[in-house]
């Protein structure tokens, strides 16, 4: 009966994955939700330019000040001067250094305006066409000479597949919190990538996140799969000055390198859900991942928040 349940349900799935071997599937959802008119909070070509390419960095939408105030914010949080939730800390693979801070909302006032400000979540309200709840949100840091990589994955892989997050209707707000060059490890996006969901292969292990948060192995693509994308869409290096935003839709393929220079790297990353996209049960895991990483209840629409961030 298990194994008829398990066909039904992959059967009905869009987007099944971990499977006995790789398969890729064209994507069969929107990027772009919402018509353009002239009062959106991007221009029709920034707006095509996401459709298109699956995300789009937008420069100067934060005040000089606004910017210098989170990035003491990140630093407090870092160094131990708030109190955290417990277990929301994630150190590196092979040290005790921050790597993450999860549920940036709930560990400083103000992320959390941030995360409801007009230049983020409007955003990405408008390129949902709905109103957005957060699925979740993290403070990553790279320290210097010891961050380590984050390897290529689309994340609505995981999302679907751990969390049940049915359809790829849900984008990811970065904010650079430092600057980000060539060198210290930026963020690189596949311009197109979107268009494609790759099923990776093998089954999910029992609290995969508990190693995937340090080292993601489960859930990554093939060699040949990253070659053949990148050899069709190329690679982008999403660098910026702090304060730069950068937008990218959930299946969008990216990762970053690991950080050998002596600067380290920084950003607030948000993932904005529609609400109408709210979380089922894992379409490819036994049970679903611990809700800091995916919420599961009632979704609350995000009030957004014009004006100068201020808590």
């Amino acid at each position: 009966m298990v194994a008829i349940t398990d066909t039904v349900k992959r059967r009905q799935d869009p987007y099944p994955s971990r499977l006995p071997e790789e398969r890729w599937l064209p994507r069969q959802d929107k990027t772009v939700w919402s018509q353009w008119c002239p009062d959106a909070p991007l221009t029709a070509q920034e707006t095509d330019h996401f459709d298109r390419d699956g995300f789009i960095v937008l420069r100067d939408l934060f005040l000089e000040d606004e910017v210098k105030e989170l990035m003491q914010e990140s630093a407090a949080l870092r160094g131990g001067k708030r109190e955290l939730e417990e277990g929301c800390i994630i150190t590196e693979p092979d040290s005790d250094e921050v790597r993450t801070i999860f549920k940036l909302p709930e560990q400083s006032p103000l992320f959390n305006r941030l995360a409801s400000d007009r230049r983020v979540a409007g955003i990405a309200s408008y390129l949902l066409g709905a109103d957005v709840y957060i699925h979740q949100s993290r403070l990553n840091y790279k320290a210097g000479f010891t961050g380590k990589e984050f390897y290529w994955h689309s994340d609505f892989e995981t999302w679907h597949a751990e969390d049940g997050m049915p359809r790829m209707r849900a984008v990811s707000a970065s904010l650079l919190l430092t600057d980000n060059d060539a060198l210290n490890g930026p963020l690189m996006l596949m311009p197109g990538s979107h268009q494609h969901f790759i099923g990776c292969a093998g089954e999910t292990p029992e609290n995969n996140y508990k190693s995937s948060l340090k080292k993601q192995e489960v859930g990554t693509p093939s060699h040949e799969a990253l070659t053949k994308l990148a050899n069709k869409h190329g690679i982008h290096v999403a660098t910026g000055k702090a304060g730069t935003l950068v937008l990218f839709d959930c299946n969008t393929m990216h990762g970053s390198n690991g950080n050998i220079t002596p600067f380290a790297r920084s950003n607030a990353f948000f993932v904005f859900n529609a609400v109408s996209n709210r979380l089922e049960d894992p379409f490819d895991a036994k049970k679903p991942r611990p809700e800091f990483l995916g919420f599961r209840g009632e979704p609350k629409p995000i009030e957004i928040a014009s004006g100068k961030l201020s808590i």
